[in-house]
């Protein structure tokens, strides 16, 4: 997710411009999760991350090395931007990540994966300010065959740079008409808070990698970015060939947010369907 000054054209998937009609609200309450599906989100966040967590007792998710984290701190309903910055467990599931290709733009503040306890993340992949992340970096080889001698740094925690290599040599095998969104990557790694926020980046816990900015979208790089009644135009050019092997390998897709950010991909497996209760 990007947090420095606009240096990428916007430009509308296919040249057209799709415009929201959802009216805005005050409070962004799990807009396509219903109450039911909370036990398998917790579920799924537990087969994630087989490493870390054991599993949800009550309202505790259980670390393997004892630790009891609140899931849910009881102060809901809350406005999206406090959600954003106050977000406990449970919150991290407000919105459901949608399958397949966008065949519409995402509902309003509907940004799965965006919405992070900080605290979670912190425990299981360090604290980049405390100089607790670099030593868990890994090189990785960034399109060996098509692309420009990059070598990225990503975590190795929870084989993310064992997925992201594999990811790379899927994406060297995608044809030339791929390799300008793929190449170069616009970074991986890097110690930030997101623009305007307290908040560290994913690219802070080194789980993050942002393609090639020039040929991206991100929702505050256009002034004009919004309609009349403040709803964001939703705007893509990443081809879904490419999408489809970042989500194959664990990775979530910004260019399914409402508050896109389509050169951005993160490991966030507990959103994809593979983790679901009862998946092969």
């Amino acid at each position: 997710m990007p947090d420095v000054g606009a240096h990428a054209r916007s430009i509308a998937v296919d040249g057209a411009t799709v415009l929201l009609s959802m009216v805005a609200g005050l409070f962004c309450l799990m807009p396509r999760a219903a109450a039911g599906s909370q036990p398998e989100a917790l579920a799924a966040l537990v087969r994630a991350y087989p490493d870390f967590l054991v599993e949800v007792d009550g309202n505790a998710l259980v670390w393997k090395d004892g630790e009891r984290m609140t899931i849910d701190d009881g102060k809901s309903p809350k406005a999206f931007a406090v959600l954003l910055d106050q977000a406990d467990i449970k919150d991290q599931f407000y919105a459901a990540y949608p399958s397949g290709p966008v065949t519409s733009p995402p509902g309003l503040n509907s940004d799965p994966g965006r919405v992070r306890n900080q605290r979670f993340f912190e425990k299981m992949y360090g604290d980049c300010r405390k100089g607790e992340v670099k030593g868990k970096l890994v090189e990785v080889d960034w399109l060996p065959k098509s692309g420009r001698g990059q070598k990225l740094r990503i975590t190795g925690i929870n084989g993310v740079a064992a997925k992201l290599a594999l990811i790379s040599r899927e994406l060297d095998e995608l044809g030339p008409e791929y390799r300008r969104f793929l190449s170069p990557s616009s970074g991986t790694y890097n110690c930030r808070p997101i623009a305007g926020t307290n908040r560290v980046s994913g690219h802070g816990f080194g789980f993050a990698i942002d393609l090639n900015a020039s040929q991206a979208e991100y929702w505050q790089w256009d002034a004009r970015g919004k309609d009349r009644s403040g709803v964001i135009v939703y705007k893509n050019r990443v081809p879904w060939p490419i999408v489809e092997i970042f989500e194959k390998h664990g990775f979530i897709w910004g260019g399914k947010w409402y508050h896109y950010d389509t050169m951005h991909f993160e490991y966030r497996p507990e959103f994809l369907a593979e983790f679901l209760p009862g998946a092969k």
